[in-house]
This record gives structure tokens, C-alpha cells and sequence, in this order.
């Protein structure tokens, strides 16, 4: 049960990357920028958590369905793999908006036209 959390994590950004591919979103429309967004972005939050763990914002705490292997003090190897999966899936989920938004005001245009 120590690594549940850690395979959630996993599988759930697995089925983001298959909706991405399926779509091609984010990293199968330009896997460059998607790279760059996705290191900063996970570099960003890393910074983040380091500073609150620094400022003794942030703790690990005990949880039964976590691994218990820690990068650094109050950093489990958890984490930078949820931030990972926070990225990749707000991207997913940006780029997808962007998408259906733009089909929708191209929808309402024909048909303004038409109209």
C-alpha cells in the first residue's frame, strides 16, 4: 500500500499524456515548447515548495499510501511527480479549452455568415 499514491500519480499522468497524444494537445503538437513549459513550470513549483519547506510552511506528514523515500527533508519523492502531473495536466486541459473555444467562435461566424 506504500506506493498507491505514487502509482496514481503515475497512471492518472499516463491517461493525461494519452488524452494529449489522442488530441495532440500539448507535448504531440510541439514537443519543444511543451518541454520548455513543462520544465519551468515544474522547476517553478519546485522552487515553491523548497522555499515553504525552508520557511516551515510545508511538511511531508505520515501517509500510509506514500513510499516514505524523501528527496530532501520534507520533500517526498511524491511530490516533484505531482507537480509534474500538475503541469502536464493543466496544459492538456488549457490547450484543450483553446481549442473547443476556438471552434466554437468559428461555428458562430459561419453561421453569422450563413445568417
Amino acid at each position: 500500500m506504500g506506493a498507491l499514491y505514487l502509482t496514481t500519480l503515475l497512471v492518472s499522468l499516463g491517461c493525461m499524456l494519452l488524452l494529449d497524444w489522442r488530441f495532440r494537445l500539448f507535448f504531440w503538437r510541439d514537443t519543444v515548447a511543451a518541454m520548455v513549459v513543462t520544465v519551468v513550470g515544474l522547476a517553478f513549483f519546485l522552487v515553491w515548495d523548497v522555499a515553504g519547506i525552508a520557511g516551515g510552511i510545508f511538511f511531508r506528514g505520515d501517509a500510509t499510501i506514500a513510499t516514505g523515500i524523501v528527496l530532501a527533508p520534507e520533500l517526498p519523492i511524491e511530490e516533484p511527480v505531482f507537480l509534474l502531473f500538475l503541469v502536464v495536466c493543466t496544459m492538456v486541459i488549457y490547450t484543450g479549452a483553446v481549442r473547443i473555444l476556438s471552434r466554437l467562435r468559428a461555428r458562430r461566424r459561419t453561421e453569422e455568415v450563413r445568417g
